[in-house]
Order: structure tokens, then sequence, then C-alpha cells
């Protein structure tokens, strides 16, 4: 999981949350054929790909990585968006922004929970504080899906992006629909992902799609925690 634009009195409207969500008994094999497409397009198979890094040098590589999203099936994303972070009132809700930054946590998560699989959720850093919230959201979690002894939820863990691919290709797609959302057009690089990303996937980003919908799963949050889509 990562996010964009989620800090309360930065300059972003749009704020986005995203999971890339695979087969545990795969995630080695993903790791590694991204790698294998780093090096393709000379770079270190150490390289962090990044949304921030997008740039008209290496364009082709980061479309070749969306590329490599839509193509492997074994490859999924869920994101949600929040367009207007400005229209929201914490105090009428009786918590802060960081609580509820944990809550569409959850409203991402939840979707993708199913009690025949065990879960095991790695969410990028977003500060040094952020360990006991995210036992907190493990905790809310297990409960809403009756998983009381942990059998269904594994694991809720911090890492650094660097660490994982995966993480990285979530950073990709999260940056792209938050872009898409807060209208912006500045870099012509980032504006090829994004329409690159509107082809492949066949949404406008604009709009959510079904919940049933697998492959590229979007949810536009308006207002109301307890959305269920």
């Amino acid at each position: 999981c990562d996010e964009s634009g989620h800090l309360e009195k930065d300059q972003a409207r749009a704020m986005a949350l995203g999971a890339i969500w695979c087969p545990a008994n795969k995630s080695k094999e993903i790791a590694v054929r991204m790698r294998e497409i780093k090096a393709h397009y000379g770079l270190s198979p150490h390289f962090e790909a990044k949304w921030g890094k997008i740039s008209p040098a290496q364009i082709n590589f980061y479309i070749a990585i969306l590329d490599y999203f839509f193509d492997d099936d074994d490859l999924n994303f869920r994101g949600i968006v929040v367009a207007d972070k400005t229209k929201l009132d914490h105090a009428r809700y009786e918590h802060d922004h960081d609580t509820w930054y944990y809550k569409m946590y959850f409203l991402l998560l939840r979707a993708l929970i199913s009690p025949e699989n065990e879960h095991y959720i790695y969410l990028d850093i977003k500060d040094t504080q952020g360990g006991h919230k995210v036992r907190r959201l493990h905790e809310v979690l297990t409960n809403n899906a009756y998983d009381f002894n942990h059998d269904i939820i594994k694991k809720i863990q911090i890492l650094r992006s660097h660490q994982v691919e995966q993480i990285q290709l979530a950073d990709l797609l999260t940056g792209a629909i938050a872009y898409a959302n807060k209208g912006l057009d500045s870099s012509p690089a980032k504006v090829a992902f994004v329409e690159r990303l509107k082809e492949r996937s066949g949404h406008n980003l604009h709009q959510k799609t079904l919940l049933q919908e697998e492959k590229f799963n979007l949810l536009m949050w308006e207002g109301s925690y307890y959305d269920r889509d």
C-alpha cells in the first residue's frame, strides 16, 4: 500500500490511497520480473521506481512497468480517491486528520479481505509515529472480519518502498490517480503515464468502478466513513 497527497496542510486538494495485491506464492516472481524490466532499461535492479521520479528520459521504462501490471494476471490494484480534502470536517466526527487517514486505509483494505485466504499487508512508511496506528488498523480489520485469532489477517507491517517492488508499483498507480484528480498537466511524462493508465484500465480515473472489478478497482470517497461502495 502507498498514498499520495495525504498530508493535511499540503498544497494538494486531492488525496489517494492504493494497494497492489497478489498471491503470496507469486510475490518473488513479480519482484524478479520488475527487476528484469529495470535492467532492460539500463537501470540498477535496486532502482526505486517512484511516481515522483517519472521523467521524459525514463518514461519508456515506466510505461513498460505499467504494461507489465496489466499483462500479469496475478497483479491487482484497488485505490481510493478523496477529491477535495479542504471539505473535510474532522471536528464533527471528533477525531484528527491522522485518525481519518487510517480510516481511509480501513476502507481501502476491507474490500480485499477474504475469509478463505491468509493476508499479509505491507504499508509504505508514513512517519516514525505510525506503529501504534498500524496496530490499531490491524485490530479493526481483524474485528471486522471476525478474525480474533489473526488466522485471516496475519500481519500488517510498515516497510520502506525501496525494499518491495509491489510497494513501488502501488506508488506509481496511486500517484497517477491522484495526479489525474488534481487536474495537473505540468509534466508531459506523467501525463503520458496517466493516459496509458486510462487506456489500459478502460477508466477515466474520475469515477468509481464496480466493487467486483478486481484488476483495477477504484472508489471515489465522498464523505461517508462507512461507504460500502
